[in-house]
């Protein structure tokens, strides 16, 4: 893929303070009507922005929301003493709101009844220009020549009073959020790329948030390491205990008991509350004031029979097994996908846009297991479509896919750009859409878009 454009700044200016000084925070119903008449009378696009307390709360929900406009500055509100927008949503209904990682932030905006129904979504528009990295504060810096200071995106948001520190933080990744909004969309405009992005954007805002997971257990980490059903069994009853705990206390579920723990105690299926004492991570006092529960949980997988005891693995789903599988199962279906790959990486390159983001790669998959019967350009457009491409990827993908599903002895991909087709790997459905689920710990302690 082709280097995007501009080049990185060299002399970025620290942007370290808002311009119209860090406003106070919106706690009471008189604030916030006043912050909403300010927001409404102002003009142009709107700056969104919301910081979670991910890796210490339960859940994702917002505990600060940030919004800047022209006329009306920057409004920090906290989501906590202030928890319906809805008049902030009718106001600013018809505004461009501009999110930066928009998929993170949209949820819990719509828990608290904000819900834009226009976007522009910098992330989202950094990947289509195919700059290499897209977090917040290295566009800031390449494209507008600013530097924000990086530092509290990782905190614990829930923490009341917040630290004026944190708040200058939080006020300043809305600063010049409009201001970057408006350069990428005149590079998207440059590219011939401002129709991708307007069906990008209204993409994110009209998809649904994803229904319950099936077994959700089934991703506590490490849970390969689990050989034996009865093993099994205790990461499922552990799991449960732990959620049910983490969501009564309003802690991140690996605040409560590391998943670390789970798959240990899954292997050696203590009896006796010293055993399990004895297993590292219910040493800490978090996991220790609930070691009734954790043996309690232990002893049920142990004494349940063997018809209730989870099968090795999940129930499937509608889509291809993993792709390292293929070459045994279907050798056609592999030659398929290896043909396609190699044509979504040629029309990435070409277009300077990254893989995942010209086809996702649950698209290129499911093309390649079962693809139409016969293989033309309408039925091959019709299945894009139902895989949920946008009118823009197919009308790239169509033709080419078609050809490479015709012949797909002679396309032979890249080791790299196969690879590069998924930013996670072959079988990654990373990307935009992609959500954590309540009890993802990210390591750096917070799901937000780091800067």
């Amino acid at each position: 893929m082709t280097e995007a454009s501009p080049p990185p700044q060299t002399d970025a200016v620290p942007l370290l303070e808002p311009s119209d000084g860090l406003p106070p925070v919106v706690t009471t119903a008189d604030a916030l009507a006043a912050a909403i008449e300010a927001l409404g009378q102002g003009d142009g696009p709107v700056a969104v922005d919301a910081e979670r307390a991910s890796g210490f709360r339960y859940g994702q929900r917002a505990f600060l929301v940030q919004f800047r406009r022209h006329g009306a500055g920057t409004v920090l509100i906290d989501p906590v003493s202030c928890p319906d927008l809805s008049a902030l949503d009718k106001a600013l209904a018809p505004a461009e709101a501009v999110l930066h990682a928009a998929s993170q932030d949209l949820p819990c905006l719509a828990e608290l009844n904000y819900r834009p129904r226009l976007l522009f979504d910098t992330e989202l528009a950094g990947r289509l220009l195919g700059y290499p990295r897209v977090g917040l504060a290295t566009l800031v810096e390449e494209v507008l020549g600013l530097k924000l200071a990086k530092g509290h995106g990782a905190e614990d948001w829930s923490t009341r009073p917040l630290p004026e520190e944190w708040l200058r933080y939080a006020a300043l990744d809305v600063e010049v959020l409009v201001e970057l909004r408006d350069a990428l969309a005149q590079q998207l405009e440059d590219q011939g790329k401002a129709e991708w992005g307007r069906q990008e954007f209204a993409a994110e805002l009209a998809a649904k948030p994803p229904g319950p997971r099936t077994d959700p257990w089934r991703r506590t980490s490490g849970i390969h390491r689990v050989r034996t059903r009865r093993g099994l069994a205790v990461v499922r009853e552990l799991w449960e205990e732990r959620d049910a705990i983490a969501r009564r206390r309003d802690l991140s579920p690996g605040r409560v008991l590391p998943d670390t723990a789970i798959i240990e105690a899954a292997r050696a299926v203590p009896t006796a509350g010293g055993d399990l004492v004895a297993i590292p991570g219910f040493t800490g006092r978090g996991a220790r004031r609930h070691i009734r529960d954790w043996l309690a949980a232990v002893s049920r997988a142990r004494a349940m029979p063997d018809s209730a005891l989870p099968a090795p693995s999940g129930p499937g789903n509608d889509g291809p097994p993993p792709t390292h599988r293929w070459a045994e199962r279907d050798p056609a279906a592999a030659q398929r996908l290896t043909a396609i790959r190699a044509v979504v990486a040629e029309l990435a390159d070409s277009h300077n846009v990254r893989t995942e983001n010209l086809l996702h790669p649950d698209a290129v998959r499911r093309l390649a297991w079962k693809p139409p019967e016969p293989t033309e350009p309408d039925a091959v457009a019709r299945q894009l479509a139902e895989f949920g491409a946008r009118p823009w990827q197919v009308g790239l993908a169509t033709v080419p896919i078609t050809d490479a599903l015709a012949h797909p002895g002679e396309k032979e991909a890249d080791p790299a750009d196969a690879a590069g087709n998924g930013a996670a790997g072959p079988d990654s459905t990373a990307g935009p859409d992609s959500t954590a689920g309540p009890d993802s710990v990210p390591e750096a302690g917070n799901g937000d878009h780091p800067r």
